[in-house]
């Protein structure tokens, strides 16, 4: 019997599966490579990058996993409020400013400022509720942030907006991968926080990519690791877990001690088959939205203009943001190197719509789009790819706030670990998995202290 099967193998079974590979683990995966919704290949000195781009940085659980495995991270380098609108295109420049500067009617102008002020005040009261108080624990914090404006769409929040002032609000909304009338107008204003720059955020990039991480640990696991293995059942008995899974057209069934579920909640909802009925009810509520990215290659030999920019807000465009992780690379030289790497982002209603379509007409969109604006950048691009993503990012809606309770409470020999249980993307992955590593560690040593032969003293001694 092992100590402990872990299901998934994105960022959250990885980092449990790092916590764990002193114990006799399993962790399975379904797919041909780790990192689910984390991917970044790398061209040269550059990379493609698809998804999980950001980390957080400071005391973080992150922090903590990428010194442990020993990955490199720095600063988000460059401006991340660059817009593009209404063929307007705005680098390093203040956010309040926009209205000014993008060409509009006087009517939107007034809005964007009436709305922005809206926005910016519960920015500011999302920044005194979002960090960890002394004497707290994580999951306390994370309630909190939750239990934040949860009682409403974003949308609602704002109210009717004209065209324009919604065309501008809704890429940094939309990140979320949930739309605007989806959202929870807490997780809205939490996002514009994490744009502005504004209370706790993710700030930190994966030098070499964000699969260097994930590769890295899974390097580090050798065989307690099987790729191409779909479980199809987790089954809690008494004082084991049973996984059933089919790996090369074989049915296998492992039994642990204990067992992580590292998958979305979407998955453990269907596989975890007598998990408590109240967490399974909870897992089945939990909500995703789609993204569609895009990676692009370049071979330009000179300075651009997208260059001092790591992110591009484009209203109205296929795409909502572009991301520049050559930046990255760029931060290390003093000569600007000929070459770099453009991801774009489509998550929410832009990449529900792209999901059906081939991937050489959403690169042609694409490219129509970045030729807009930025001028022949596709005569600069000599590679590009896309991944899809039906279930991409949980997005907190309106009532979500009441699930944590029931989706963190511990119980029995299955941990949930996973993005969904927390706001921030990879830091809720890889916080979550830890945790549910820390609660398999205490299982464990409880056992294997119960199982030594218990030493009798002989009276008079």
């Amino acid at each position: 019997m092992k100590d402990v099967v872990i299901i998934g193998g994105g960022v959250a079974g990885l980092a449990a599966g790092w916590r764990l590979r002193h114990w006799d683990a399993l962790l399975l995966e379904s797919d041909s490579r780790v990192g689910g919704r984390v991917r970044s290949e790398r061209r040269g000195q550059y990379w493609l990058n698809w998804g999980g781009h950001v980390y957080a940085g400071g005391n973080s659980s992150t922090a903590w996993l990428l010194d442990n495995v020993g990955i490199d991270a720095m600063n988000v380098p460059g401006s991340l409020t660059g817009l593009s609108m209404n063929g307007k295109l705005l680098l390093n420049k203040r956010v309040e400013t926009f209205p000014f500067r993008v060409p509009m009617p006087m009517s939107s102008r007034v809005g964007i400022i009436k709305t922005g002020a809206k926005v910016g005040l519960a920015v500011a009261k999302y920044a005194r509720i979002v960090g960890l108080r002394a004497g707290e624990t994580e999951g306390a914090r994370q309630q909190r942030v939750y239990d934040f404006m949860n009682d409403r769409t974003f949308a609602d929040y704002v109210g009717d907006l004209p065209d324009d002032v919604e065309a501008l609000f809704k890429p940094t909304v939309t990140r979320s991968a949930g739309d605007m009338d989806e959202l929870s107008a807490g997780a809205g204003v939490g996002y514009f926080s994490l744009v502005w720059g504004i209370g706790a955020g993710l700030t930190k990039n994966i030098v070499g990519g964000p699969s260097t991480l994930t590769e890295a640990i899974a390097a580090s696991l050798g065989d307690k690791l099987q790729l191409g293995a779909r479980v199809h059942e987790v089954v809690q008995r008494p004082h084991s877990v049973v996984v059933r899974y089919r790996r090369d057209g074989i049915d296998h069934e492992v039994e642990a001690r204990t067992a992580v579920l590292a998958t979305p909640a979407t998955v453990s909802h269907r596989i975890a088959v007598d998990i408590d009925s109240d967490v399974r009810e909870a897992l089945g509520q939990v909500k995703y939205g789609p993204h569609v990215s895009a990676a692009f290659l370049t071979d330009e030999t000179t300075r651009q203009v997208w260059d001092d920019s790591y992110a591009i807000a484009t209203p109205k465009r296929s795409f909502n943001v572009v991301i520049n992780p050559a930046n990255v690379v760029r931060s290390f030289d003093r000569a600007r190197q000929p070459g770099g790497s453009i991801m774009t982002f489509s998550p929410a209603g832009l990449g529900r719509r792209l999901l059906d379509v081939d991937d050489a007409d959403i690169i042609a969109t694409y490219l129509d789009d970045l030729d807009d604006i930025f001028g022949d950048f596709s005569g600069k691009v000599v590679e590009a790819s896309v991944a899809k993503w039906a279930d991409g990012s949980p997005y907190s809606f309106p009532g979500r706030a009441k699930l944590q309770p029931t989706l963190t409470r511990r119980g029995g020999r299955i941990f949930l670990a996973g993005d969904y249980l927390g706001t921030l993307y990879t830091e809720s992955a890889i916080g979550s998995a830890l945790s549910a590593a820390q609660e398999v560690q205490s299982v464990l040593a409880t056992e294997r202290q119960r199982s030594q032969p218990k030493l009798s003293v002989a009276a008079g001694d």
